[in-house]
């Protein structure tokens, strides 16, 4: 017999559908609704790896805990499945309150059991097959990549040193700094998820026993383990005034950055030695800044102008010309950077401005974009500049011609009209995007004249 499907089975059919929206309505049918296969929903999420259906479920009320027919739970299910964003959205709220020992046990064997023995080798021994693995690089959440892979008619994503990471520290339990960071280097890429879940771990351990083993890394021979050391301060600058030792370790941070500023030999690693150290406030920065400003390497050369300005500490004169002098620099991004420098030291203006005017005519549009971008918001209010915005309207690429409107706008130019005309509709940018904002002012001053 037909008929209307009841609240439930509208959310079974939404939760396959990786419909979010529509599972947000439908919550009130209950979270825990099971399915045709006799499983509750949030199964479902998880085997679609729809992290954001299963993170509204368990929200909602869906318990992660709750006993399945083959004696699994949804949690259980999540940690074989492999991907950290399902399995983070599963978790739920305090598991170690929540959970009794020997789940929690039980938890970090099978997370430990997949990540070392693998995950193609796991698939094997449960499907019985032979054969090579199918695997597939996919992006877990909006930013780091899993491996996902398919053997026997099943498939997981390989992210369980992730999941390990994550329920260790859930659970508190706290493995060697030297364990952990060789986990987040395994994969040999910071865009894994296991370096994500290492370096998230470690930057909340904030003892000074896990800040020392891990900048003992700086010495390694593995140039990955160096760089997790570059992540690590750098997370570690970004919560330092959450701390009560944030002035202590800023210091002591800094001082290390900065050692290690003036000893290191390699281009690549010293540039994001510089970019790390450029989130701290140390006395000897600008003068490292300077004694790097002719460096071989333009990726090192790139970070000088961020070491040599302050904004509470007028440039010296060395550091002006410094920075004049990379506005002149070989390389592009060498120059956008030390334009945008510029911008601290009025003096400076007519160099950075000159620059901008060149580089908006440069054949790369990831050039051209910063460059008008930087040109738009300068206070320079000469012909050239304006000149310069208005040919940018013929560019073929939107957000350049946005920054022209833009830039014309702010300064009150008559062929903002044109420019309005070759952006197209408003509407199509966020409503807090600066730039759409000026040009709906800028519309809203032609058509009501009195009242401006």
């Amino acid at each position: 017999m037909g008929g209307e499907k009841t609240g439930s089975g509208r959310l079974v059919d939404a939760v396959r559908a990786k419909d979010a929206d529509a599972v947000r309505e439908l919550l009130a049918a209950g979270p825990d609704t099971v399915g045709p296969d006799g499983l509750p929903v949030l199964c479902a999420a998880v085997t679609a790896y729809d992290a954001p259906v299963a993170e509204m479920l368990v929200e909602a009320g869906a318990d992660p805990d709750r006993p399945l027919p083959d004696g699994t739970t949804p949690l259980e299910r999540a940690v074989v499945g492999g991907s950290p964003a399902v399995f983070s959205a599963v978790l739920g709220a305090e598991p170690r309150l929540r959970l009794p020992e020997d789940a929690r046990e039980r938890l970090l064997a099978l997370a430990r059991r997949w990540y070392e023995t693998g995950a193609a080798e796991e698939l094997r021994r449960l499907t019985g097959a032979r054969g090579p693995a199918e695997t597939a690089r996919v992006l877990d959440d909006d930013h780091d990549w899993v491996w996902e892979v398919t053997l026997g008619g099943r498939t997981v994503r390989a992210g369980h040193g992730s999941v390990l990471s994550t329920l260790e520290w859930a659970f508190r339990i706290l493995p060697p700094v030297d364990e952990l960071i060789a986990r987040a280097v395994r994969e040999q890429d910071d865009a894994h998820v296991d370096w994500w879940a290492v370096r998230s771990v470690l930057a909340q351990r904030r003892s000074f026993e896990t800040y020392s083993a891990v900048v003992a890394h700086r010495r390694h021979p593995s140039p990955l383990n160096r760089r997790f050391v570059l992540d690590h301060l750098r997370d570690r600058s970004f919560f330092r005034y959450h701390t009560n030792s944030a002035a202590y370790y800023d210091k002591k941070e800094g001082t290390f950055l900065a050692d290690w500023a003036m000893a290191e030999t390699d281009g690549e690693m010293l540039a994001r030695v510089l970019d790390a150290y450029t989130e701290y406030d140390h006395p000897d920065q600008r003068a490292i800044g300077l004694s790097h400003a002719g460096h071989p390497d333009p990726r090192v050369r790139r970070e000088v102008p961020w070491c040599l300005i302050d904004e509470d500490v007028a440039l010296t004169a060395e550091a002006r010309e410094a920075l004049r002098t990379l506005t002149l620099d070989p390389d592009a991004q060498v120059r956008l950077n030390a334009c945008e420098a510029c911008g601290y030291d009025e003096e400076l203006s007519p160099d950075a401005v000159r620059a901008l005017l060149l580089l908006v005519e440069e054949a790369d549009p990831d050039v051209r974009r910063p460059a008008a971008a930087q040109l738009a918001g300068c206070r320079d209010r000469t012909p050239a500049v304006a000149d310069a915005l208005a040919a940018l309207l013929d560019d073929g690429d939107r957000e350049i011609r946005m920054e022209a409107a833009y830039g014309l706008a702010k300064r009150d130019d008559p062929r903002t009209a044109v420019a309005l005309d070759r952006v197209g509709s408003l509407r199509d940018f966020s409503e807090h995007d600066h730039r759409a904002d000026a040009l709906w002012g800028w519309r809203w001053r032609q058509e009501h004249p009195a009242d401006s």
